[in-house]
């Protein structure tokens, strides 16, 4: 799923892969990391959440004409 158009971009989908997203795509990144490495590759996900929020609620206001 974060790869099916056969090319990954760095960041949020490569961390996937190192959590072994399951997409069939024959990654070869590790299945395991460690508790340092989650902890950062969830905040970076947090943050990316928080931008994607800000994102939704920008356009909600755009589309109320606000």
């Amino acid at each position: 799923m974060c790869c099916e158009s056969g090319e990954r971009k760095s960041g949020f989908s490569d961390r996937r892969h190192a959590f072994g997203c399951n997409c069939g795509c024959g990654s070869s990144f590790r299945r395991f990391v460690s508790r340092e490495e989650e902890q950062e590759w969830i905040e970076e996900y947090r943050e990316q959440l928080k931008k994607e929020l800000a994102g939704v609620e920008e356009r909600l206001k755009e589309l109320k004409g606000e």
